[in-house]
Order: structure tokens, then sequence, then C-alpha cells
């Protein structure tokens, strides 16, 4: 705190939203403006493979440092390894201008939100900016209802039950009035947030960086045991199936196995995304899915960056045999 009365601790932005909710793809908007600032970006994935670290440009001269944690939920078993990251950038000589956290999309943000009120050296040090929760517009009202086993909370509710700022993303997916129904049920769940619209993650910076927008008496009216630190328990049958092997998928028999895969499972399926090396490109093949909406494209050359295929299926009641068999099968003979 500086003599002035200014809070002089550096700004800690948590971006959390479900599954496919655009997460990743804001980062990338902040990541490539010519903003001048020095952040550092911390990512947690869901998974048995980190895609997000492909998916996440780098540019030359960036201000920007990128830390990943990929080894379980940031809500859960590695909430020392970020206090262990967080502590390292704390202590540097340069000044940074924030911090930002992208959590995992089945991470429940609250625990998150603990460690800069429970542990000591994170008070002093750095102060919570915001939680800025993606939604997305399409699938955010099944994900709400979605019925849990006892025990288990529902991220989805949680993530939009603590954001300060809720950025209500693919508005071009759905009409005027599912919209309304959309905010609607948003206002029942968190009355104080306010809600920004927005098409492919696209908001101004000064909307999720230093907003001072983090209200701790709101939220220990929300949650009065919020300071304490307890348990939480995931919903067991959501699980992940990941992928990492060397060589050339077939494009034709890659572009079946989704179709399929997606017709078959695609209630079940939260998120796909993968960076893929298809035979007689140069470039890597970028593909993302959401419950039944997939997209693809090119990025960049391969270049010199060993072609290494990584994609990662998160969902729910997954069949681990048969994804994993079929997908196989998509690569070229020479791969097998």
């Amino acid at each position: 705190m500086a003599a002035d009365g200014q809070d002089t601790r550096v700004p800690v932005t948590v971006l959390t939203g479900f599954l496919g909710s655009g997460k990743t793809t804001l980062l990338n908007r902040i990541l490539s403006e010519n903003h001048g600032k020095k952040l550092a970006v911390i990512e947690n994935e869901f998974g048995e493979v980190g895609v997000d670290d492909a998916l996440v440009r780098r540019r030359f001269d960036t201000q920007e440092e990128i830390f990943e944690m990929n080894n379980g939920c940031i809500c859960c078993t590695v909430r020392g390894d970020l206090i262990r990251i967080l502590s390292k950038l704390l202590k540097r000589k340069e000044k940074l201008d924030g911090i930002l956290i992208e959590t995992t999309g089945m991470a429940d943000p609250a625990p998150v939100a603990q460690t800069f009120f429970m542990d000591e050296s994170m008070k002093e040090f750095a102060r919570l900016d915001g939680i800025i929760t993606l939604v997305d517009a399409k699938h955010i009202v099944q994900h709400l209802d979605e019925e849990k086993p006892e025990g288990a909370e529902n991220e989805a509710v949680e993530q939009v039950v603590f954001a300060d700022k809720l950025l209500l993303n693919k508005t071009d997916l759905i009409d005027a009035d599912e919209l309304a129904v959309v905010e609607t049920r948003l206002r029942q769940i968190n009355k104080f947030a306010p809600i920004i619209r927005c098409m492919n993650a696209s908001v101004p910076m000064d909307e999720v960086v230093n907003v001072h927008a983090f209200d701790l008496d709101r939220i220990l009216g929300i949650d009065p045991e919020f300071l304490q630190d307890g348990d939480h328990e995931h919903d067991q049958s959501v699980t992940s199936i990941g992928f990492e092997k060397a060589g050339d998928l077939d494009m034709e028999r890659l572009n079946g196995w989704v179709s399929k895969l997606l017709q078959e499972k695609g209630v079940d399926i939260y998120r796909m995304k993968g960076v893929l090396s298809i035979a007689g490109s140069e470039d890597k093949y970028v593909f993302q899915a959401v419950h039944m909406l997939f997209t693809g494209e090119t990025i960049e050359p391969w270049g010199k960056d060993p072609r290494v295929n990584k994609l990662i299926v998160i969902g729910k009641n997954l069949p681990r045999e048969e994804i994993t068999n079929s997908f196989l099968a998509c690569f070229t003979e020479a791969a097998k």
C-alpha cells in the first residue's frame, strides 16, 4: 500500500468459465493486443494432455510470461503450485502490471480466490482484482441444469455465482429470444455482476484487467464460510481422454471419426481440442469442439517443431477404449 493510500499491490484476474466458453480465445486477444503492459499468465488445464500451450499464440517481444499447470485442477490439487508460482513472480524486482489466471473449465473459482486471503504473502503483495466468467450463450443453460451426483457441485453454477463480471460469449449462435432467456437465467443466479455480450470473446482489455471488481463482502454474503478452507467434490463421471502421438492423420478418416463421435456422443462431450498433423499439409491443424459444434483451421507451419498430435476429449461417461481405438485408426498406414 502506498503512502497516499493507493493500493499498489499487483492486481490478479481469475479467468473462469465452463469448458468451451472461450477463455483461451480471450487470453489470445489480450496477449496479441499492443497494450505495453507487463503481464504474467498462469494456465491450468483439465486433462491428461496439455493443448492450450499450443493454442495460445506467443508474439515476438511479448511483454507476457506464460506458466502452465496441467497436473490437476487448480481448485484442488495444484493450489500449492499456484502459490509457489505467484510467490516467485511477486518477489521479482521488476513490477508486474497484472497477473491473469486461466482456470480449467471444471474449476470452482472460490478456492482460487481464497488463496489471496488465506496466504499471508499473497495478501501483502497481490490483490484479487476480479473473477471474470465467460459464458457460452448456446450451451450454458444445459450445463446449469445438469443433475450432479449427490455431494458433487455444479461447476457451471459456481462459476456464475462467484463472477464479478459475466462475459456472455458466442451470442451469434442464438437468437434474441434465446439470449433474453439466458440473461434472465444468469440474473437469477447472480444479480450483481454486469453482463457484457460478446462474440469470439472480443471485449476491451480494460473490461478484464485492473477492474477493481472483487467484493469480499458480497462473497461472504453468498458463502459465509468462504474464508474457511473446506473440501469440495467434482462429478467423478466427468473424465478426459488424452492423445499425444507422432505421425500424420488421414483427413478423410479424421472427418469421419469426428462426425460419428459427435453425432453419437455429442451431448456428453463437453470439450474437444487439439493440434493435429495432417498428411500432405505443412501446417498445424487446430481442431475444437463444444458438444456438437466443431471448427477446424490451419494456423502456422510446423517448421522445425516435431509433428506430434495433441488432442484432449473431455466429457461425461466417455467410452475410453472405443474412442482411443477409433482415433488411432485415423492415422496413415505409415504412422501406425
